[in-house]
């Protein structure tokens, strides 16, 4: 079900866009990658979903989840492609403050300490708040196998990741648009 073609030709439409642009990270850019016009479109989800898991097909996890409110969108969605393939995945959902009421805690969800997860982002620069993720869920007991993104803007995410001993993938790359990144 996954078209990556498609998925390039949805991000192109609706997520890419030119200008002067400070990203999450503080870095300056010429360009910026808007995830949400992506994720929150049902082609959009429909595609990033089956191709994550499609991208994740030889990576042995329980739970998969990121930093609240970019993930949200991609976590519902591949939830549900995995429920349609009869494959049996938790969600979860990592706050950046603490809850101040009920139980206190930064992940929301059914995973438990000792799972093996995946966390998501959906533009990877530096994988600051993805790597925030990281050490909350695994502050909470789970081991984070594997983590993925839809768009690598090839910014030093990757090494980031691998440098906490974490593989990394992205469906696409700022390269795949004909966009070469600033060299470090």
């Amino acid at each position: 079900m996954f078209n990556r073609t498609r998925l390039m030709e949805l991000v192109r439409e609706r997520a890419l866009k030119f200008g002067d642009f400070t990203l999450a990270s503080g870095k300056k850019s010429t360009y910026y990658l808007d995830g949400k016009q992506v994720t929150l479109s049902a082609e959009g989800l429909m595609q990033i979903s089956y191709g994550l898991l499609e991208l994740m097909k030889d990576v042995e996890f329980s739970g998969f989840g990121g930093m609240s409110i970019g993930a949200d969108p991609i976590i519902g969605g591949v939830l549900v492609a995995a429920a349609s393939q009869n494959r049996s995945l938790q969600g979860f959902m990592v706050r950046k403050e603490a809850k101040g009421h009920g139980t206190q805690r930064f992940i929301e969800g059914p995973i438990q300490p000792g799972d093996k997860v995946v966390i998501v982002d959906d533009v990877v620069t530096t994988g600051g708040s993805a790597l925030q993720a990281v050490d909350r869920v695994e502050e909470f007991g789970c081991k984070v196998v594997h983590a993925v993104g839809i768009v690598d803007r090839l910014q030093g995410g990757r090494a980031a990741f691998e440098a906490r001993g974490i593989p990394f993938s992205a469906l696409l790359t700022i390269e795949d648009f004909g966009i070469t990144p600033p060299k470090e």
